[in-house]
C-alpha cells in the first residue's frame, strides 16, 4: 500500500503527516506531529522577511520531522511552505539553506493552491461525508483560506493575509499585556474590511461552515482541559458564544496568565486572541452561529493528490 510524507511549513508551526491508502481506498494517517517553529515573526511589516532565527528553528524542525518520516519508509516525501515563506523577501535564501542542508526541495503553494489542497483534504473526513453545500475555512499565521463547497466541489475560493501572526504584530501593540479594547475593534474592522473586498461571496443564509487550523485546536484542548477530556472527546461543533465567551475571559490576561490557561499551547497564547477575534468577525459578517472543527487539512489533500500520482 503506497505511503507518503508530507511536511507542512507553516506561519505557526512545521507539521507532518505520514499517510497510507488502505486497502478499501480510504487515507490512513500513520504519524502526525507538530513542531512549534513560528518561522513568520516579523510577517506583520510591510517587506516581510525571515529573521536568521526563524530560519534556523524552521530548519532544525525540518531535519527533526524528516528523520522521524525515513523512519517510517515513505514512497516519497513532499515538503511544502504556504504564506511565511511565500510572502518574505528572503523566502528563497531559505529554501536554499533546506535544500543545502537536506536535499529536499520545499514545494511553495500559491494561495490558491493552498486553498484547493485543503479543500481536497477536507473531502477526506468521514464526518463530514454527509456535507453537500459548505464553507470551510483555515486561519494559520499568514493567511485565512475561505472556501465554498458546492455538491461536494469546490467553486469559490479565496487567500486572505489574515493570519493570526500577521494581525498580532500590525494591530496589538503589546502582546504580553492585557488587551486593549481599542486594538482589538481596529482588527476585527480590519478583518471585516479584508472579507468585504475580497469579493468573496458569502450567501444570505449561511451553509454549514467547516474550520480547520490550529485556533479551533487549541479552543477545542481548553474546552476539553475544563472538563478532563482530550481534544477528540470534546464536541466538534464550536459555537460563536464559546468563541466571545472565551475572548471575554482572556482579554483582561497578561501572556503569562494566557500561558497558564489549562489547555492552551504556550507558543500560541501571543496570537490567540488576534484569532479569536478574527474568527469572530469572519461569523458576524458571514452569519455563521457555528463551525465544525475538522482536523482533516492541507496534509490530508496533499497526501491524497500524490498518493493518486504514484
Amino acid at each position: 500500500m503506497p505511503r507518503v510524507a508530507i511536511i507542512d511549513i507553516g506561519s505557526n508551526s512545521i507539521k507532518i503527516l505520514v499517510a497510507v491508502r488502505t486497502a478499501s481506498g480510504a487515507l490512513e494517517a500513520v504519524k502526525t506531529k507538530t513542531v512549534d517553529a513560528r518561522i513568520s515573526a516579523g510577517i506583520g511589516k510591510a517587506k516581510p522577511e525571515l529573521s536568521e532565527d526563524s530560519m534556523r528553528r524552521g530548519l532544525a524542525a525540518i531535519e527533526e520531522l524528516l528523520t522521524d518520516a525515513a523512519a517510517l519508509s515513505p514512497d516519497k516525501i513532499i515538503l511544502v511552505a504556504t504564506s511565511a515563506v511565500r510572502d518574505a523577501a528572503n523566502g528563497e535564501v531559505f529554501r536554499e539553506r533546506v535544500r543545502s542542508a537536506t536535499g529536499r526541495e520545499i514545494r511553495i503553494l500559491s494561495g490558491d493552491e493552498e486553498a484547493n489542497l485543503i479543500g481536497r483534504g477536507l473531502t477526506c473526513d468521514p464526518a463530514l461525508g454527509e456535507l453537500q453545500d459548505f464553507y470551510v475555512f483555515d486561519l494559520g499565521g499568514g493567511s485565512l483560506e475561505c472556501l465554498t463547497f458546492r455538491g461536494r466541489k469546490i467553486i469559490q475560493a479565496a487567500s486572505l493575509q489574515l493570519g493570526c501572526v500577521r494581525l498580532t504584530e500590525r494591530f496589538i501593540k503589546a502582546p504580553a499585556a492585557p488587551l486593549q479594547q481599542s486594538e482589538l475593534t481596529a482588527l476585527a474592522v480590519h478583518v471585516r474590511d479584508e472579507l468585504k473586498r475580497s469579493g468573496f461571496r458569502f450567501a444570505i443564509t449561511a451553509p454549514p461552515a467547516v474550520f480547520t487550523g490550529g485556533t479551533m485546536s487549541t479552543i477545542r484542548a481548553i474546552k476539553g482541559a475544563r472538563h478532563a477530556l482530550t481534544l477528540e472527546d470534546t464536541p466538534a461543533l464550536v459555537g460563536l458564544d464559546t468563541m466571545s465567551q472565551l475572548l471575554d475571559e482572556l482579554a483582561p490576561l497578561n501572556l503569562d496568565e494566557r500561558k497558564a490557561v489549562p489547555g492552551m499551547p504556550a507558543p500560541r497564547a501571543d496570537v490567540f486572541p488576534a484569532a479569536l477575534v478574527t474568527m469572530i468577525a469572519l461569523a458576524d459578517y458571514a452569519h455563521i452561529d457555528r463551525f465544525h472543527h475538522s482536523l482533516y487539512n492541507l496534509r490530508w489533500g496533499l497526501a491524497a493528490e500524490t498518493i493518486g500520482a504514484l
